[in-house]
């Protein structure tokens, strides 16, 4: 017999739900007013209202809240929480426009490629050489799948994160813009390659890995070719019979299911969600206008909850560790900077053009968060290094926006002294769905 939530229940999962996105809402709209993004005032939410500051200040009200009822109403929110998550990464396939990475490919190749290498290697060969002497090792977990996890964590640019800065600098649509999103789109999609791997080597069993990890790379390649022109059709049919809801409907259901597959395989089900995103925003039968509607209802309804319930996990103050999160955000920052700056460098941008992009490209966001969460969960890292995590996430963040505006004023005065035409004039590009997250 199907079981189903007490009234009593019911009621401390409404309070749970919302507590969370009132105050997850409010923090977020603070920190956006502030043209930072919204996801840091959403995850600090989390923390003032978790273990860390009501749980230390008002354990009795922490509990009547949060672990009333046996925990039954905050694990049905947790469900919730993990739904959220899935539509995000689904939206934020949206944003992989492949035609402009064939388009920008050589140049944002080389920023993306170095950008990706040398954090990836320098943050493998911390853990790899340093992680007894640092980090606390999880039990029964190699050491090949923590290294692992901590280059891809460092290598990754937030997609969202990048293109609301350029959209708050006014460049989403010049040179440096277009070669900067583009790079940030390639980093995202090899990040989430990269990680599904990690996943499907935690499995025991190395054929049962290699099985899995074969299985995921073959769904990655169906879904950009033979799928993408499925997905079209299936897109098309459903344009002539049904409305703009029964569209997105669709495609929702198309994203489930996509998750569906790859948590089958063990990937965690956000990775078939971002892939059924990029499929679905590549085609013409679901435009902008349902993409918005979409993307606004996740961003400012579902995600947030996600976002907060980071910061009821763990306690943030007790797993501080300044050592910890010095060595990540000095690791992070040097790599990403040298790595990006020296792949602008080599695209043939100017040094102050490469620094800004560099700047740009060392900005994390959601995608960081979420793979830091799987990694908790999956016992990959421990507290300490996850707050670590979210710290140097939150300052690449507040440091990307005025460091680029920084460097590209440095560019334009050289210009303008050198006599030349400014190089961040805005052009014209079609329209495209920016996260404001």
């Amino acid at each position: 017999m199907v079981s189903k939530l007490s009234s009593d229940e019911v009621l401390s999962f409404l309070i749970i739900v919302s507590v969370i996105l009132i105050s997850a809402r409010v923090l977020g709209e603070l920190f956006r007013r502030f043209k930072q993004p919204a996801v840091i005032g959403e995850i600090l939410a989390g923390i003032i209202l978790g273990p860390s500051l009501l749980g230390t200040l008002s354990p009795h009200l922490f509990e009547s809240i949060f672990t009333s009822q046996k925990g039954v109403p905050y694990k049905a929110f947790d469900g919730l929480a993990n739904i959220g998550i899935i539509l995000l990464m689904f939206i934020a396939g949206f944003e992989v426009d492949l035609k402009m990475i064939r388009k920008q490919g050589k140049k944002a190749a080389s920023i993306s490629l170095m950008g990706l290498i040398f954090p990836f290697a320098l943050g493998f060969g911390t853990i790899w050489f340093f992680y007894d002497k640092v980090f606390s090792a999880p039990a029964g977990v190699s050491l090949t799948i923590p290294a692992m996890f901590f280059g891809t964590a460092l290598s990754i640019t937030a997609l969202s994160v990048i293109a609301k800065i350029l959209l708050d600098l006014d460049i989403l649509r010049s040179k440096i813009g277009n070669l900067v999103l583009t790079a940030a789109m390639i980093d995202d999609f090899m990040g989430w390659i990269l990680f599904s791997i990690i996943m499907q080597l935690m499995k025991p069993g190395e054929e049962s890995a290699a099985w899995s990890v074969s299985m995921v790379l073959i769904y990655t390649v169906f879904i950009l070719t033979i799928g993408r022109w499925l997905v079209d059709k299936i897109l098309l049919v459903a344009d002539k019979f049904l409305s703009a809801g029964g569209l997105i409907t669709v495609s929702v259901c198309l994203c489930l299911l996509s998750a569906v597959y790859t948590e089958y395989l063990g990937v965690r089900g956000i990775f078939g969600a971002f892939l059924m995103g990029v499929a679905i925003g590549d085609s013409k039968f679901f435009p902008e206008r349902l993409q918005n509607i979409l993307h606004q209802f996740v961003i400012n309804i579902i995600a947030p909850l996600f976002f907060a319930s980071i910061g009821l996990r763990v306690n943030f103050v007790a797993n501080f560790n300044l050592e910890i999160v010095a060595i990540i955000l000095f690791i992070a920052c040097f790599a990403k900077l040298i790595g990006a700056g020296v792949g602008a460098r080599m695209s043939g941008l100017s040094r102050n053009e490469s620094y800004a992009v560099a700047f740009g490209m060392n900005s994390r966001g959601s995608q960081e968060i979420v793979l830091g969460t799987l990694a908790l969960q999956a016992k990959i890292i421990d507290e300490p290094i996850f707050v670590g995590l979210v710290i140097m996430t939150m300052v690449t963040i507040l440091i990307a926006g005025p460091l680029m505006r920084h460097y590209l004023n440095k560019h334009e005065v050289a210009l303008k002294i050198a006599g030349a035409e400014p190089s961040v004039a805005i052009v014209k590009q079609p329209e495209q769905t920016i996260p404001i997250s």
